[in-house]
């Protein structure tokens, strides 16, 4: 690639990035915040899915298929790729949805 303006802002914004990511403060609250978005997530899909009671099939189905999906890419990768803060990431989405699914149904059960 040449070195043109526009590619070394691309790799300065890049590479300033990397490093706010590599702060291991800023990496768990990110995480964290993965975590909770996975909890709104399965509440907002568990609520939703159960108001029509139309869709509950196909919704627990395709949330079947989607935290399958995201095991394997955690569970397939090297132990330094699961340091990769997009697959830790989605992992701590997966469980946070997990968790809230659990929640949810002891909350219908009691």
């Amino acid at each position: 690639m040449q070195n043109t303006r526009l590619n070394n802002l691309s790799n300065a914004i890049a590479t300033r990035l990397r490093e706010w990511f590599f702060n291991p403060w800023r990496r768990l609250s990110l995480l964290l915040i993965s975590f909770l978005f996975g909890f709104f997530l399965g509440s907002a899909v568990a609520t939703t899915a159960g108001q029509t009671a139309e869709w509950d099939i196909v919704v627990a189905g395709t949330l079947v298929v989607v935290t399958e999906v995201s095991s394997r890419i955690f569970y397939r990768s090297s132990i330094l790729a699961r340091r990769s803060l997009w697959i830790e990431s989605l992992n701590f989405l997966k469980v946070g949805f997990t968790y809230s699914l659990f929640l949810e149904a002891f909350k219908l059960g009691s």
